[in-house]
């Protein structure tokens, strides 16, 4: 029949979206052609697999053709259409663009959701206009659209990348006023920003924040904090926590024993730091080419040339290479 049965247009979308999927976009192209050839009339569902995959590829021509044909056979874009264009544009860096696709879904009275003004935001915050993401931020509550714990991620994650980090913990403040609960990622996010303007005491409260509310730290949490009191030479609190990680369910990872064991070298400590590295392979943790480089040049700056020789050399025993000390 005319148009194709529902069956026919399915059996076709699937094929479509495995090709696009596979970013063989080209023959999901030709493959719709023969499709509309057979009479087999296309929906949005085509029409946004292809727009996906054509997004994918960077092909912003064909994918405005294709939205242009979308429309001009009366088929109506819907939430999906735009979420992938905006999201699609965003991630190019196109984001005036993407601005422009959000004016003119409201122009044709669709109104955007949050998954649509969380890619806006990001791609503002992506290219450093954090007063733009704003914008959009008071854009969404106004039109009654809620923000939920990845809008509030998203502008977290650029105020601390902007060292603006009061109004990062202010906004944490307001996501528990609001009853949003906080992910793993809101934590972390918060734990490195502190980190990085030198507040360990209150990333380290923050951490104890997360135990009483429920949210258990992972290893990117406590590797972040980690990390910062290594850097901050608070090599003390920095043991305290490495003990409390291998004292609980979540074990150290080789991530974590390099940034403990660079911390301890910088702090003049490489005894302790030659302990750590030997325990190890009692924690069945294989030291990599960044620990053995990290050993190294502790040893060497403080001296002790034939120990870094020693460790060198058998760094080739297993086909490891170093840099030079």
């Amino acid at each position: 029949m005319e148009g194709g049965s529902p069956s026919d247009i399915m059996h076709y979308n699937t094929i479509i979206h495995s090709l696009c999927q596979e970013g063989l976009v080209t023959e999901a192209l030709k493959f719709f052609s023969g499709m509309v050839d057979k009479g087999i009339s296309p929906t949005v569902v085509s029409y946004n697999c292809l727009i996906q995959g054509t997004c994918y590829l960077g092909q912003w021509k064909e994918a405005t053709r294709l939205l242009n044909e979308m429309v001009e056979r009366q088929i109506a874009p819907n939430l999906r259409t735009f979420t992938i264009l905006v999201d699609g544009l965003c991630k190019e860096g196109m984001v005036g663009e993407a601005q422009v696709v959000v004016e003119s879904m409201i122009q044709r009275g669709e109104e955007p959701d949050v998954f649509i003004y969380n890619a806006l935001m990001d791609g503002y915050c992506s290219g450093g206009q954090m007063n733009k993401a704003l914008e959009v931020f008071d854009v969404m509550v106004a039109r009654n659209c809620a923000p939920n714990i990845v809008s509030c991620n998203i502008l977290i994650d650029r105020y601390c990348k902007s060292y603006r980090i009061n109004e990062a913990t202010c906004l944490l403040q307001e996501i528990y006023r609001k009853g949003l609960i906080p992910t793993n990622f809101t934590y972390n996010i918060l734990i490195r920003g502190l980190c990085l303007a030198g507040r360990l005491q209150t990333a380290q409260e923050l951490l104890d924040e997360m135990h009483v509310r429920g949210c258990l730290p992972d290893l990117i949490t406590y590797n972040t904090l980690l990390d910062g009191l290594c850097r901050n030479q608070h090599v003390k609190e920095a043991a305290t926590l490495f003990q409390a990680m291998q004292g609980s369910k979540l074990n150290p990872d080789i991530i974590t024993s390099n940034i403990f064991i660079d911390g301890l070298c910088n702090a003049g400590k490489v005894g302790v730091a030659k302990d750590i590295f030997c325990s190890l392979s009692t924690e069945r943790i294989q030291p990599d080419v960044q620990t053995h480089n990290i050993m190294i040049n502790g040893l060497c700056k403080e001296g002790l040339l034939g120990e870094a020789d020693n460790l060198f050399k058998e760094m080739g025993k297993y086909g490891l290479s170093s840099d030079e000390c």
